[in-house]
């Protein structure tokens, strides 16, 4: 019988894609994790990078192990109270049989959406030809409804990241296929001008669309719920925050002998004193 607990959060995961615009900010660990809770946010969403960086590794579909982000998915998952989707990278297999056999390990952590994308890995052919693409989403879409569904599934079409030629139009066609396959959520990581932000939500409605806000160009979440997106994630970009604040600190000891780095630090007690009110027993 499915956890009551993971089942209400499935059931709140799939009600904030009915209507309007959300943020579902990355957490790389349980301390991320419920300091974004803290914050109100209705669902947060791991991070493949932020993870990978914490562990000394870079973003890799070949770096990160399943177990490791398994164990990653299941610490966040556990910490917080929100629907967490998971950052399952390509579902670490090539073939659909392996993708719904890991599917259905990320399924057992108890989150409430998982995202597979179709980025090989591979330098000379970094996209899952098509039609084997489509499959590992439709082995997805199974896996999840064998184990009880309720877990909502996003494709991602991994076209602006590898440098496709074309890659707003092979996006599109690529989530349109998805969607067809069975994706909940369809999502194009590295989209960003906002003419083709609205033409991409026109074109696989009435899915919703996520998209990826990994740099500041102005753009606000109102403005993405007017071009009619559901979600807003932000990828590595709190880990990346967070590491940049470490590096320019650790730069002025290194090379000033300074610790200016420090200057605008917040207060040991007020980061202590909130994990001490939020320990769980």
């Amino acid at each position: 019988m499915s956890n009551p607990k993971f089942v209400a959060r499935r059931d709140a995961f799939q009600k904030l894609h009915e209507t309007g615009c959300f943020v579902i900010p990355n957490p790389w660990d349980a301390g991320s994790a419920k300091y974004l809770q803290h914050y109100g946010f209705q669902a947060l969403a791991t991070t493949s990078a932020g993870f990978a960086f914490a562990r000394g590794l870079p973003d890799s579909v070949l770096a990160l192990s399943r177990d490791d982000m398994l164990g990653n998915i299941a610490e966040i998952v556990a910490a917080v109270d929100v629907p967490v989707n998971a950052d399952f990278q390509s579902g670490f297999a090539d073939e659909p049989a392996g993708v719904a056999a890991n599917v259905r390990l990320c399924v057992d952590t108890g989150v409430a959406g998982l995202s597979i994308e179709d980025n090989s890995g591979k330098p000379t052919n970094p996209l899952y030809e098509l039609p084997l693409a489509i499959e590992r989403i439709k082995a997805a879409r199974a896996a999840i409804d064998d184990s009880g569904g309720g877990v909502m599934l996003t494709a991602r079409a991994e076209c602006y990241l590898v440098g496709h030629p074309s890659p707003f139009k092979e996006s599109v066609h690529r989530l349109q296929e998805y969607a067809q396959a069975g994706a909940d959520v369809l999502y194009a990581p590295g989209i960003h001008q906002r003419e083709e932000i609205k033409a991409l939500v026109s074109e696989v409605a009435p899915r919703p669309v996520n998209i990826l806000v990994s740099t500041n160009t102005g753009i606000r979440v109102q403005d993405l719920a007017d071009l009619g997106v559901r979600r807003i994630s932000v990828g590595s970009s709190l880990a990346r925050a967070a590491w940049s604040g470490f590096i320019r600190a650790a730069q002025t000891i290194a090379k000033e002998g300074s610790f200016s780095g420090f200057d605008g630090l917040v207060p040991f007690a007020e980061i202590n004193g909130f994990f001490k009110s939020n320990h769980r027993c």
